[in-house]
């Protein structure tokens, strides 16, 4: 299988309907955000959940960003149907498998190019996955597991190395170091700035920030309007699909677009958690109206993103220096 769409339905869903209430993974790189995504889906599309066994392979020698192995740790604490273990010893594992499982018996696997990341089963970049015996894929699974140690593990960081820093800003230099950190972060990245006003200037009484500001709903719940010349720059990802937002108060959040054209982002697995989020930076209480009073006394009506890859950004939206 080399079609996208296809990759995904044969490999990560269709074996629900056929009873399967396991899959088990070693990959060699792998994302919160794309098993964020995986989890949401299945119970979207069948109303359960299964038990999703996720091994990553490469973490020995590659280190392991700090705020993704968090994000595996919380998804861990909220979803008891999820485990994520890294190899920490025998050697990395480069491989890529994916095993079905029905009562505890083997019943599909498949094997190839294909990481558990979004990029390998949305993106542009071409992978590949194939029918793989399934004997043979539960030997391998059962040996890397053996290996293994949960992301949990509160010695887990004395076999790998996790750094507070992402991989393509990890050599240090005279410039990076006269940094903070969250300006470390920023070097040289593409960015883009999100306003949280409308086009008056004012934050709408009814969407935006403001979403949840109805009969019914909760108050908290909001999203981040995209203009639409940064909706079709490709900064983002595209509709429906989930990345991850690293705030520059150390928060992680799970994001992604919806509504028509993808102009709104917000939290998929709560729509509430953004403008909690946001009410809190700004001092205000649960449930709030936003006004541009209250971000002009904060000293920003902007958030600014930064591009790390296709799955993970910085979110900054600190204070002006001078501004606490």
């Amino acid at each position: 299988m080399r079609n996208k769409q296809e990759m995904r339905d044969k490999v990560l869903l269709e074996p629900v309907s056929q009873g399967a209430d396991t899959l088990r993974i070693i990959s060699g790189y792998s994302s919160h955000a794309m098993a964020s995504w995986h989890i949401s889906q299945i119970r979207e599309l069948f109303g359960k959940s299964v038990n999703i066994e996720l091994i990553v392979g490469m973490c020995l020698t590659d280190m392991l960003f700090r705020p993704v192995h968090n994000s595996f740790r919380e998804i861990m604490k909220t979803s008891p149907f999820f485990t994520c273990r890294y190899i920490v010893q025998g050697g990395t594992d480069h491989s890529k498998t994916y095993l079905w499982e029905k009562d505890g018996r083997p019943l599909a696997a498949y094997t190839g190019s294909a990481n558990y990341t979004q990029s390998a089963f949305f993106g542009m970049r071409r992978e590949t996955l194939t029918v793989y015996d399934i004997e043979e894929a539960e030997e391998v699974l059962d040996e890397v597991e053996a290996d293994s140690m949960l992301c949990t593990d509160p010695e887990i960081e004395e076999h790998i190395t996790i750094t507070d820093r992402p991989q393509k800003l990890i050599v240090p230099s005279a410039k990076t170091e006269k940094l903070s950190a969250v300006s470390a972060l920023h070097l040289g990245l593409q960015s883009v700035r999100i306003p949280l006003t409308d086009r008056s200037g004012q934050v709408p009484a009814r969407s935006g920030l403001n979403w949840g500001q109805r009969d019914s709903r909760n108050r908290d719940q909001a999203y981040l309007s995209v203009p639409a010349d940064t909706a079709r720059s490709g900064f983002f990802p595209e509709r429906g699909i989930y990345f991850t937002a690293l705030t520059d108060d150390n928060i992680t959040l799970t994001l992604n677009r919806g509504q028509d054209n993808g102009k709104g982002i917000t939290t998929p697995l709560d729509n509430s958690q953004l403008g909690s989020y946001i009410r809190k930076r700004l001092g205000l209480a649960g449930g709030a109206f936003v006004t541009r009073e209250d971000l002009e006394r904060y000293g920003r009506t902007d958030i600014t993103f930064y591009k790390l890859d296709d799955e993970m950004y910085v979110m900054d939206f600190s204070q002006p220096e001078g501004r606490d």
